[in-house]
């Protein structure tokens, strides 16, 4: 799948705060940054988390996991390594 979203430098700041990389405890995701552009597709089309594309892979476990990354701030500390670019 395409990148449409995403830069490879705004990626390289996200990466280091996402969950599931393979030195982490438990289990983890396939592809986080895929994961991260299901997150900002859905952000920017509004829709439910059903209706998300295939291509993003399976909507009730991209939800869960989207649950788990809340619930750990995952997306606070995102939010915060990207703040100083407003673009």
């Amino acid at each position: 799948m395409e990148r449409f979203v995403l830069t490879d430098a705004q990626w390289a700041l996200i990466e280091p705060h996402c969950l599931g990389k393979s030195t982490d405890p438990g289990r983890s995701g396939r592809d986080n940054r895929l994961f991260m552009e299901a997150v900002l597709w859905i952000v920017r089309t509004g829709s439910p988390w059903r209706d998300l594309p295939a291509a993003f892979g399976n909507w009730s476990t991209a939800f869960r996991r989207f649950s788990d990354w809340r619930n750990a701030d995952v997306f606070k500390r995102i939010f915060e390594a990207l703040s100083s670019d407003p673009d």
